[in-house]
């Protein structure tokens, strides 16, 4: 019984402590016209607005999607917040919020004959609801006097790592670099961002994505694009994003790259 209890005040302790971090997160909103969506922002620490900086854009999974303005730092949240990250790094850091009823890529999901759900991307096509939101938010925040128009970067997981692709093609002009983790396109669309680069990951083991996605998207990046990595974790699932965020390179090289 005592060691039950010593758990659970563990657990809620731990809870605590990530809810009093995530605090520095700053709330926010874009609204313009038909357009709405919600924001997380972690600004640097002694946060200069005569300065620029880096600005990063993250996009959570189907998991943390709702209207609570809190979920879509459950993953990747904690990361920004370390200490070595904030001196290193400093940036500006956004995890916009998806409702629970849309999804940031055109996607499609049918199940086939044993209920296994398949997944299938569209060429082209019109943005979601939310997607068109994002556009205006990342065109918005750009307009800020100290964002650093050549280092903007944007990143996703699972659902957002499928957003990330989709963003990347619709605003390909904005982005110096990018990093998708356990995602997938329609690879007709790469053409559309080929010039970025982008780090790619998946686990092998992942059953929500297929890895044939991202293996797909590195192989023919390869062959037209300017830099592409792509790490695939032998004995991950799909929380890949675990050992992709746990990468020592991760953010050095993607804040190494400036846009032109």
């Amino acid at each position: 019984m005592k060691k039950i209890l010593f758990t659970i005040c563990t657990l809620f302790s731990v809870l605590f402590l990530n809810a009093q971090d995530f605090k520095k997160y700053d709330r926010g909103s874009y609204i313009k016209g038909k357009d709405s969506i919600y924001y997380r922002i972690l600004f640097p620490e002694n946060f200069n607005p005569d300065q620029k900086y880096p600005i990063v854009f993250f996009l959570h999974g189907s998991g943390e999607r709702g209207n609570d303005n809190a979920s879509q730092l459950v993953h990747g949240g904690k990361l920004f917040l370390k200490s070595d990250v904030r001196k290193n790094f400093p940036a500006i850091v956004v995890f916009p919020q998806c409702p629970q009823n849309d999804f940031w890529a055109n996607a499609n999901f049918e199940k086939d004959a044993k209920g296994k759900r398949r997944i299938s991307f569209v060429e082209g096509g019109k943005p979601t609801k939310v997607m068109h939101a994002l556009q205006g938010m990342v065109k918005n925040f750009l307009k800020k006097p100290y964002v650093d128009k050549k280092q903007v970067y944007i990143g996703g997981l699972s659902m957002g790592a499928m957003g990330t692709y989709e963003l990347l093609r619709r605003e390909r002009r904005k982005f110096a670099a990018a990093i998708a983790i356990c995602g997938g396109d329609n690879t007709n669309n790469i053409k559309k961002y080929q010039k970025i680069p982008l780090w790619i990951f998946h686990g092998a083991k992942d059953d929500i994505v297929d890895p044939a996605f991202s293996i797909a998207i590195a192989e023919r990046l390869k062959t037209v694009g300017d830099e592409v990595k792509f790490t695939l974790y032998p004995n991950a699932n799909h929380n890949s994003w675990d050992s992709a965020f746990a990468e020592p390179e991760l953010l050095s090289w993607l804040f190494s790259h400036k846009r032109q």
